[in-house]
């Protein structure tokens, strides 16, 4: 189960990685009448909004942490499996393979609207769900969002193609009364901490830099991405790591028995800052890496870690 757990995340990275910077996002569907076109969609392609908003297929767990916080948990029909611990939606049900769609098995459960994450579609490739859309169903995807900019229109972008705009204005604004809090708190801070940001262990180190929502999240709890000068997600060598030394450790890697303990007892580490004083913590994979609101509880979790005694 393990070995099963590791190979899917490994996936699910890998198209994160490659797809991540080719989302585009453009236009609000704010107002528009249900029944009519949408010029675009988050992911820049025309879409007819669904008439009837009463059965939804999710596929991607942020979409769907966005769905169950606007009220329609209830109204997932299906969802991916990568959604299965998001709750709020009925057991049983998170079981689509967002990689190998049955499309048949889609249309036969004649959704309202299928909200769909951009890491299934190749730029330039076909539609993966042009065979569900020509059936009538209203199929909208959504990008990876790289900001948290983007992850607030994406919460307004789905509350208005589901008719609840006041909604999805409320939960964006919850989670920025909850930024600028840590913000605060984040500006008071004379000297900064460096960071190093795990999200794959060896021997595929991976970690990003600026035009990420996790890079902004370490400035805004006052702290030093070690990696500032990179862009995107990118391998990591450990070397490359000693020579930055950073004076904590972060690490999101869920598939490890024990990856604190990982980091800790690397061969070469010691001289590391971070692994020499013992400051190397775990934070929860899913709210640090799904772009949703829900961000804000990996945001609390990194600024206790990195400032424990500013973010009590």
């Amino acid at each position: 189960m393990r070995r099963m757990r590791k190979g899917i995340i490994a996936l699910v990275l890998l198209a994160l990685v490659a797809l991540l910077f080719m989302a585009c996002n453009t236009g609000e569907p704010v107002g528009v009448p249900a029944g009519s076109v949408l010029t675009y969609d988050r992911e820049g392609f025309p879409v007819t909004l669904p008439e009837q908003r009463e059965a939804i297929i999710s596929i991607g767990p942020s979409n769907t942490e966005i769905l169950v916080a606007l009220g329609f948990g209830e109204a997932i029909v299906q969802a991916d499996m990568f959604s299965a611990d998001v709750d709020g939606i009925r057991s049983g049900i998170s079981t689509l393979d967002m990689f190998g769609l049955d499309l048949e098995y889609i249309i036969s459960l004649a959704p309202d609207v299928v909200f769909i994450t951009g890491m299934t579609r190749t730029p330039g490739a076909e539609d993966p769900l042009h065979a569900v859309s020509s059936a009538g169903i209203s199929v909208i995807y959504m990008p990876i969002s790289a900001s948290i900019a983007e992850i607030q229109e994406d919460i307004r972008f789905i509350a208005a193609v589901l008719g609840v705009e006041d909604r999805g204005e409320a939960i964006a604004a919850d989670m920025m009364r909850e930024i600028e809090t840590i913000l605060a708190l984040g500006e008071t801070i004379t000297e900064r901490r460096s960071v190093y940001f795990e999200i794959s262990p060896p021997p595929h180190m991976v970690s990003f830099g600026t035009g990420t929502f996790l890079h902004e999240m370490i400035e805004i709890i006052g702290a030093v991405n070690v990696f500032a000068d990179q862009a995107g997600w990118f391998p990591v060598s450990g070397e490359t790591l000693v020579e930055a030394n950073p004076d904590v450790i972060l690490t999101s890697v869920d598939f490890l028995e024990d990856p604190v303990g990982d980091i800790m007892n690397r061969p070469g580490w010691t001289t590391i800052t971070a692994v020499h004083n013992g400051e190397v913590f775990r934070i929860d994979a899913n709210t640090s890496s799904r772009p949703s609101h829900n961000i804000v509880a990996a945001l609390w979790e990194m600024a206790r870690a990195v400032y424990p005694d500013v973010f009590r």
